[in-house]
Protein backbone atom coordinates (compact mmCIF):
# COMPACT_ATOMS: atom_id res chain seq x y z
CA UNK A 1 0.00 0.00 0.00
CA UNK A 2 1.83 3.32 -1.50
CA UNK A 3 -0.41 5.44 -2.27
CA UNK A 4 -2.90 6.71 0.84
CA UNK A 5 -5.69 9.47 0.31
CA UNK A 6 -7.23 11.64 3.15
CA UNK A 7 -10.55 12.60 3.30
CA UNK A 8 -10.43 15.52 5.71
CA UNK A 9 -13.20 16.92 8.25
CA UNK A 10 -11.80 20.74 8.77
CA UNK A 11 -14.67 20.96 11.49
CA UNK A 12 -13.91 18.44 13.85
CA UNK A 13 -11.68 19.20 17.08
CA UNK A 14 -7.90 18.80 16.93
CA UNK A 15 -7.95 17.52 13.06
CA UNK A 16 -4.90 19.27 11.52
CA UNK A 17 -2.77 18.03 14.58
CA UNK A 18 -3.70 14.54 13.82
CA UNK A 19 -3.26 15.31 9.54
CA UNK A 20 -0.19 16.38 10.67
CA UNK A 21 1.08 13.33 12.70
CA UNK A 22 -0.49 10.66 9.98
CA UNK A 23 1.52 12.69 6.84
CA UNK A 24 4.61 13.00 8.84
CA UNK A 25 4.04 9.03 9.96
CA UNK A 26 3.10 8.15 6.60
CA UNK A 27 6.11 9.88 4.69
CA UNK A 28 8.72 8.45 6.90
CA UNK A 29 7.83 5.26 5.70
CA UNK A 30 8.08 6.63 2.06
CA UNK A 31 4.59 6.36 1.59
CA UNK A 32 2.92 8.84 -1.07
CA UNK A 33 0.02 10.57 0.96
CA UNK A 34 -2.91 12.92 -1.26
CA UNK A 35 -5.39 15.00 0.44
CA UNK A 36 -7.99 17.05 -1.87
CA UNK A 37 -6.29 20.64 -3.02
CA UNK A 38 -8.37 22.75 -1.70
CA UNK A 39 -8.54 21.25 2.10
CA UNK A 40 -4.74 20.57 1.38
CA UNK A 41 -4.23 24.25 0.93
CA UNK A 42 -6.05 25.50 4.18
CA UNK A 43 -3.83 23.45 6.35
CA UNK A 44 -0.64 24.01 4.90
CA UNK A 45 -0.16 20.64 2.86
CA UNK A 46 -0.82 22.28 -0.63
CA UNK A 47 2.03 20.23 -1.96
CA UNK A 48 -0.15 17.23 -1.12
CA UNK A 49 -2.76 18.45 -3.35
CA UNK A 50 -4.90 16.24 -5.75
CA UNK A 51 -8.28 17.04 -6.97
CA UNK A 52 -10.99 14.18 -5.80
CA UNK A 53 -10.99 12.47 -8.88
CA UNK A 54 -6.99 12.21 -8.78
CA UNK A 55 -7.22 10.95 -5.29
CA UNK A 56 -9.70 8.61 -6.12
CA UNK A 57 -8.07 6.90 -8.72
CA UNK A 58 -4.29 7.21 -7.57
CA UNK A 59 -5.46 6.08 -3.80
CA UNK A 60 -4.87 2.03 -3.02
CA UNK A 61 -7.00 3.29 0.24
CA UNK A 62 -8.23 6.25 1.58
CA UNK A 63 -8.50 7.36 4.98
CA UNK A 64 -11.51 9.44 6.37
CA UNK A 65 -10.53 11.53 9.50
CA UNK A 66 -14.41 13.04 10.83
CA UNK A 67 -17.22 10.74 12.45
CA UNK A 68 -19.95 8.50 10.19
CA UNK A 69 -21.47 11.72 8.35
CA UNK A 70 -18.15 12.04 6.53
CA UNK A 71 -17.33 8.25 5.82
CA UNK A 72 -20.70 7.86 4.37
CA UNK A 73 -20.20 11.28 1.95
CA UNK A 74 -16.71 9.54 1.08
CA UNK A 75 -18.03 6.13 0.49
CA UNK A 76 -20.37 7.17 -2.32
CA UNK A 77 -17.65 9.16 -3.66
CA UNK A 78 -15.52 6.14 -4.14
CA UNK A 79 -17.52 2.94 -4.49
CA UNK A 80 -17.39 3.37 -8.22
CA UNK A 81 -13.58 3.05 -8.01
CA UNK A 82 -13.90 0.07 -5.66
CA UNK A 83 -11.47 1.75 -3.54
CA UNK A 84 -11.57 0.47 0.50
CA UNK A 85 -12.17 3.24 3.01
CA UNK A 86 -11.37 3.03 6.45
CA UNK A 87 -12.44 5.97 9.25
CA UNK A 88 -10.92 7.90 11.77
CA UNK A 89 -13.85 8.52 14.68
CA UNK A 90 -13.42 12.13 15.45
CA UNK A 91 -16.74 12.17 16.66
CA UNK A 92 -19.34 10.14 18.83
CA UNK A 93 -19.07 6.98 18.67
CA UNK A 94 -19.50 5.35 15.13
CA UNK A 95 -20.99 2.27 13.55
CA UNK A 96 -18.84 2.61 9.97
CA UNK A 97 -15.56 3.96 12.05
CA UNK A 98 -13.24 1.86 12.45
CA UNK A 99 -9.92 3.78 14.59
CA UNK A 100 -9.99 5.79 17.95
CA UNK A 101 -7.65 8.81 18.03
CA UNK A 102 -5.40 6.72 20.52
CA UNK A 103 -4.92 3.75 17.91
CA UNK A 104 -4.01 5.98 14.46
CA UNK A 105 -0.48 4.89 14.41
CA UNK A 106 -0.98 1.10 15.97
CA UNK A 107 -3.69 0.99 12.95
CA UNK A 108 -1.54 2.42 10.47
CA UNK A 109 1.43 0.06 11.49
CA UNK A 110 -0.81 -2.84 11.17
CA UNK A 111 -2.23 -1.56 7.55
CA UNK A 112 1.05 -0.87 5.92
CA UNK A 113 1.60 -4.88 7.39
CA UNK A 114 -0.90 -6.17 5.50
CA UNK A 115 -2.95 -7.28 8.87
CA UNK A 116 -6.16 -6.40 7.94
CA UNK A 117 -9.37 -7.53 5.93
CA UNK A 118 -11.87 -5.85 3.59
CA UNK A 119 -15.42 -5.84 4.44
CA UNK A 120 -17.79 -5.46 1.40
CA UNK A 121 -21.55 -3.73 2.29
CA UNK A 122 -24.91 -3.79 0.05
CA UNK A 123 -25.60 -0.25 -1.14
CA UNK A 124 -28.84 1.25 -2.55
CA UNK A 125 -29.35 3.09 -5.69
CA UNK A 126 -32.50 5.39 -6.72
CA UNK A 127 -33.83 6.29 -10.00
CA UNK A 128 -36.30 9.33 -10.21
CA UNK A 129 -38.57 8.93 -13.35
CA UNK A 130 -40.64 11.87 -14.04
CA UNK A 131 -43.05 11.86 -17.22
CA UNK A 132 -40.88 8.47 -18.54
CA UNK A 133 -37.58 10.43 -17.99
CA UNK A 134 -35.12 9.67 -15.77
CA UNK A 135 -34.52 12.94 -14.14
CA UNK A 136 -32.29 11.87 -11.36
CA UNK A 137 -29.37 8.93 -9.98
CA UNK A 138 -28.34 8.81 -6.64
CA UNK A 139 -26.08 6.31 -4.66
CA UNK A 140 -26.90 5.70 -0.90
CA UNK A 141 -24.96 2.97 1.88
CA UNK A 142 -27.87 3.85 4.79
CA UNK A 143 -31.10 4.64 3.29
CA UNK A 144 -33.31 6.54 0.61
CA UNK A 145 -35.98 8.19 2.49
CA UNK A 146 -38.86 9.91 0.54
CA UNK A 147 -40.34 12.63 3.32
CA UNK A 148 -42.44 15.72 3.62
CA UNK A 149 -40.75 19.45 3.99
CA UNK A 150 -41.25 21.93 6.61
CA UNK A 151 -44.95 21.12 6.84
CA UNK A 152 -46.44 18.19 9.19
CA UNK A 153 -48.54 16.92 6.61
CA UNK A 154 -49.39 13.31 5.41
CA UNK A 155 -48.21 12.43 2.50
CA UNK A 156 -49.68 9.66 -0.03
CA UNK A 157 -46.71 7.17 -1.28
CA UNK A 158 -47.98 4.18 -3.13
CA UNK A 159 -45.50 1.50 -3.18
CA UNK A 160 -44.72 -1.43 -5.39
CA UNK A 161 -42.27 -4.39 -5.11
CA UNK A 162 -41.19 -5.99 -7.92
CA UNK A 163 -44.75 -4.14 -9.53
CA UNK A 164 -46.89 -5.66 -7.10
CA UNK A 165 -48.63 -3.58 -5.24
CA UNK A 166 -48.10 -3.56 -1.65
CA UNK A 167 -49.61 -0.54 -0.05
CA UNK A 168 -50.70 3.67 -0.48
CA UNK A 169 -49.11 4.85 2.78
CA UNK A 170 -50.54 7.88 3.94
CA UNK A 171 -47.47 8.80 6.39
CA UNK A 172 -44.76 11.76 7.11
CA UNK A 173 -42.82 9.36 4.92
CA UNK A 174 -41.02 6.10 3.65
CA UNK A 175 -37.48 4.75 4.61
CA UNK A 176 -35.62 2.27 2.01
CA UNK A 177 -32.60 1.31 4.28
CA UNK A 178 -29.94 -1.33 3.55
CA UNK A 179 -28.52 -3.37 6.55
CA UNK A 180 -26.18 -1.02 7.09
CA UNK A 181 -28.98 1.56 7.44
CA UNK A 182 -31.40 -0.32 9.82
CA UNK A 183 -29.16 1.45 13.12
CA UNK A 184 -29.97 4.71 11.44
CA UNK A 185 -33.41 6.27 10.78
CA UNK A 186 -35.57 3.44 9.96
CA UNK A 187 -34.63 2.21 13.56
CA UNK A 188 -35.87 5.47 15.36
CA UNK A 189 -39.18 4.52 13.11
CA UNK A 190 -39.59 1.21 14.79
CA UNK A 191 -37.60 -0.79 11.53
CA UNK A 192 -36.15 -3.89 13.12
CA UNK A 193 -32.18 -4.39 13.49
CA UNK A 194 -30.35 -6.31 10.53
CA UNK A 195 -27.19 -7.62 10.87
CA UNK A 196 -24.19 -5.84 7.97
CA UNK A 197 -23.51 -9.33 6.85
CA UNK A 198 -27.10 -9.94 5.08
CA UNK A 199 -28.46 -8.61 2.21
CA UNK A 200 -32.01 -7.26 1.71
CA UNK A 201 -34.31 -4.24 1.89
CA UNK A 202 -35.88 -2.60 4.61
CA UNK A 203 -39.82 -0.78 3.90
CA UNK A 204 -40.02 1.36 7.23
CA UNK A 205 -42.90 4.09 7.49
CA UNK A 206 -42.52 6.91 8.91
CA UNK A 207 -45.20 7.66 11.51
CA UNK A 208 -47.95 5.69 9.13
CA UNK A 209 -51.57 7.16 10.04
CA UNK A 210 -52.97 3.44 9.78
CA UNK A 211 -52.64 0.99 12.34
CA UNK A 212 -51.84 -1.84 10.25
CA UNK A 213 -48.50 -0.65 7.86
CA UNK A 214 -45.69 -2.65 9.44
CA UNK A 215 -41.99 -2.58 7.98
CA UNK A 216 -41.51 -5.21 5.46
CA UNK A 217 -38.07 -6.67 4.43
CA UNK A 218 -37.62 -7.84 1.01
CA UNK A 219 -34.97 -9.32 -1.39
CA UNK A 220 -31.65 -7.47 -2.53
CA UNK A 221 -33.29 -8.28 -5.82
CA UNK A 222 -36.69 -6.73 -5.76
CA UNK A 223 -36.96 -3.09 -7.30
CA UNK A 224 -39.06 -0.86 -4.67
CA UNK A 225 -41.32 1.41 -6.63
CA UNK A 226 -43.00 4.71 -4.94
CA UNK A 227 -45.36 6.61 -6.71
CA UNK A 228 -45.92 10.26 -5.58
CA UNK A 229 -49.60 10.80 -5.26
CA UNK A 230 -49.44 13.83 -3.10
CA UNK A 231 -48.94 17.11 -4.73
CA UNK A 232 -49.26 20.48 -2.96
CA UNK A 233 -46.68 19.51 -0.18
CA UNK A 234 -42.95 19.99 -0.53
CA UNK A 235 -41.46 16.04 -0.70
CA UNK A 236 -37.82 14.97 -0.90
CA UNK A 237 -35.55 12.42 -2.06
CA UNK A 238 -32.60 12.05 0.27
CA UNK A 239 -29.67 9.59 -0.03
CA UNK A 240 -28.32 8.82 3.33
CA UNK A 241 -29.52 12.16 4.46
CA UNK A 242 -26.84 14.19 3.04
CA UNK A 243 -28.12 14.19 -0.84
CA UNK A 244 -31.33 15.86 -1.29
CA UNK A 245 -33.51 15.96 -4.58
CA UNK A 246 -37.38 17.60 -4.70
CA UNK A 247 -40.17 15.50 -5.79
CA UNK A 248 -43.13 15.91 -7.46
CA UNK A 249 -46.40 14.82 -8.14
CA UNK A 250 -46.82 11.50 -9.91
CA UNK A 251 -43.09 11.01 -10.44
CA UNK A 252 -41.74 7.53 -9.53
CA UNK A 253 -39.12 6.27 -7.62
CA UNK A 254 -36.81 3.08 -8.18
CA UNK A 255 -34.71 2.05 -5.52
CA UNK A 256 -32.91 -1.42 -5.80
CA UNK A 257 -29.55 -2.50 -4.97
CA UNK A 258 -26.58 -0.66 -6.66
CA UNK A 259 -24.21 -2.22 -8.42
CA UNK A 260 -21.36 -0.86 -6.84
CA UNK A 261 -20.32 -2.17 -2.98
CA UNK A 262 -18.71 -0.11 -0.38
CA UNK A 263 -15.55 -1.99 0.79
CA UNK A 264 -14.23 -1.19 4.16
CA UNK A 265 -10.94 -1.75 5.34
CA UNK A 266 -11.05 -3.81 8.85
CA UNK A 267 -8.46 -4.26 11.52
CA UNK A 268 -10.30 -5.28 14.49
CA UNK A 269 -12.75 -7.35 13.66
CA UNK A 270 -15.42 -5.23 16.34
CA UNK A 271 -18.63 -7.40 16.97
CA UNK A 272 -21.94 -5.99 15.56
CA UNK A 273 -24.08 -6.87 18.74
CA UNK A 274 -21.05 -5.32 21.13
CA UNK A 275 -21.04 -2.06 18.74
CA UNK A 276 -24.50 -1.57 19.24
CA UNK A 277 -24.99 -1.98 22.80
CA UNK A 278 -22.27 0.75 23.16
CA UNK A 279 -23.67 3.25 20.73
CA UNK A 280 -27.70 2.59 21.85
CA UNK A 281 -25.96 3.28 25.83
CA UNK A 282 -24.32 6.23 24.43
CA UNK A 283 -27.40 7.84 22.81
CA UNK A 284 -28.83 7.19 26.40
CA UNK A 285 -26.82 8.34 28.13
CA UNK A 286 -26.38 11.40 25.85
CA UNK A 287 -30.23 12.00 26.63
CA UNK A 288 -30.25 12.39 30.10
CA UNK A 289 -27.96 15.14 30.15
Amino acid sequence: MNTIGLVINLHKKGVVTLVEEVVNWLEDRGRKVLIEQETAGSIGFLRLGATEKNLIEQAECVIVLGGDGTLLRTTRKVAAAGKPVIGVNLGHLGFLTEIDIPEVIPALEKMLAGQYYIEERMMLEALVYRENEAVEHALGLNDAVITNGAFARLIHLETYVNNEYVNTYPSNGLIIASPTGSTAYSLSAGGPLVTPDLNLMLITPICPHTLWARPLVVAPESTVKVVILSGREEIMLTMDGQHGFRLLQSDQVLIRQASQRARFLRLKGRGFFELLGKKLKEEGDRSCD
